[in-house]
């Protein structure tokens, strides 16, 4: 469990396929503080699990799923990657739950400063607009954010200069692609309302 809210941004070192599963290294300091092998760590968002590091860098297997269905299938040497340790509880909690499993590929259509801030616009896989609610959470890339409007399949954030120079946001266009995860809550609600309906129907 995650929170959402990035611990540092990594560089990838090398993401090539081994015999076994793509093999990740990322260069990183912060999220090493207390790493135990087998421990998780949000990359752009998506769960992994350390099977080697050292002072410089952590590693961790891909699957060939992962790849596919995440932005990680564009990750290149020197890409920029949003990372942070799981949930510790005992300590101050910000942004929201987040589980580190991807929902599905968004892709940006909008990225553009307005004023001090910058207005991101992103637009989801068809049909995950039932997920998306004005003021309500949202993971992109990993990064817990607050959405501001909400149109059908695509929905846009605002963000503060802080939140752009402190994650991958620094070096996304338009076209990009983004992993997102919906909030919890709502994905729970949901599947208990159409567990239910049959009942109902009936009665």
């Amino acid at each position: 469990m995650f929170t959402g809210i990035i611990e540092e941004t990594g560089r990838v070192e090398r993401f090539e396929r081994g015999a076994d599963a793509w093999k990740l290294r990322i260069s990183a300091r912060a999220v090493l503080q207390g790493a135990a092998l087998g421990d998780s760590i949000a990359v752009n968002g998506c769960c992994l699990t350390v099977v080697k590091f050292d002072a410089a860098g952590v590693e961790f297997d891909v699957l060939e799923e992962t790849r596919r269905l995440t932005s990680f299938s564009a990750l290149k040497t020197g890409s920029a990657v949003n990372l942070e340790r799981s949930l510790s509880f005992g300590g101050k909690m910000g942004g929201h739950f987040v589980t580190g499993h991807v929902d599905g590929l968004g892709a940006i259509e909008v990225y553009e400063a307005r004023g001090a801030d910058r207005y991101l616009k992103v637009k989801a896989p068809a049909g995950a607009g039932r997920y998306l609610i004005h003021k309500g959470s949202i993971a992109i890339d990993g990064i817990s954010l607050t959405v501001a409007e909400v149109e059908g399949d695509s929905f846009a954030v605002w963000l503060i200069p802080h939140t752009v120079t402190a994650t991958n946001l620094c070096e996304k266009r338009a076209g990009d692609p983004v992993n997102l995860e919906f909030d919890l809550l709502g994905k729970y609600v949901e599947k208990l309302m159409l567990a239910r309906a049959p009942a109902g129907a009936q009665g």
